[in-house]
């Protein structure tokens, strides 16, 4: 069985889209939702899938190793950020090595970094009058949006398209791609 632990900031469309894609599956499950933001809607949608969740408090993310024994009680085989706004601490990172996963809704290393998440990307990309814009799915490692790109896909712009419309296609990839490619990599290890 591979156990994958979701760290997540907000509504949960993603997170909601993985669990969806694993419900049915007996060689992998969402063992636990792992949150900073106790308003977070994505709590809500690990309760209606029977997932257990917590939420995490800056200081002991950052300053103890908790999390890690939270993991480590749940099994967790990957760890997916799902809208997950603050920087792993590398503690994590080196007992996960390679087993880290973030999806940015963008085409990195454009439009990524500290800040970059969001409508704020999609609005860095109209300014800049990109042609086309996507996902990218990567490794995580100790910095925003650095770690090596595992996949990317693309959507073709007009420009007529606001911010809100680039958000839209961008999260229809997102939900496409997201649980395949974890899928994928969960065969690895």
């Amino acid at each position: 069985m591979k156990n994958i632990a979701i760290f997540a900031s907000g509504s949960g469309s993603n997170a909601r889209k993985i669990m969806e894609y694993f419900a049915e599956r007996n060689d992998v499950s969402v063992q636990i939702v792992i949150s900073n933001r106790a308003d977070a809607g994505v709590l809500k949608i690990a309760e209606n899938f029977g997932v257990d969740s917590i939420v995490i408090q800056r200081r002991t993310f950052y300053e103890s190793e908790d999390v890690l024994s939270v993991l480590n009680k749940y099994e967790i085989s990957l760890i997916v950020l799902a809208g997950f706004l603050w920087l792993v601490p590398p503690y994590l990172v080196e007992a996960y090595q390679g087993r880290i996963v973030n999806i940015h809704p963008a085409l990195l290393p454009k439009y990524g970094g500290k800040g970059m998440h969001g409508i704020h990307v999609h609005e860095a990309v109209k300014k800049a009058n990109e042609k086309e814009s996507g996902i990218t799915i990567h490794f995580v490692n100790d910095h925003y949006d650095e770690g090596q790109i595992i996949f990317q896909a693309r959507c073709q712009l007009s420009p007529s398209d606001a911010p809100e419309d680039i958000a839209r296609k961008v999260l229809q990839l997102e939900h496409k791609h997201y649980p395949e490619i974890i899928d994928q990599l969960l065969h690895r290890f």
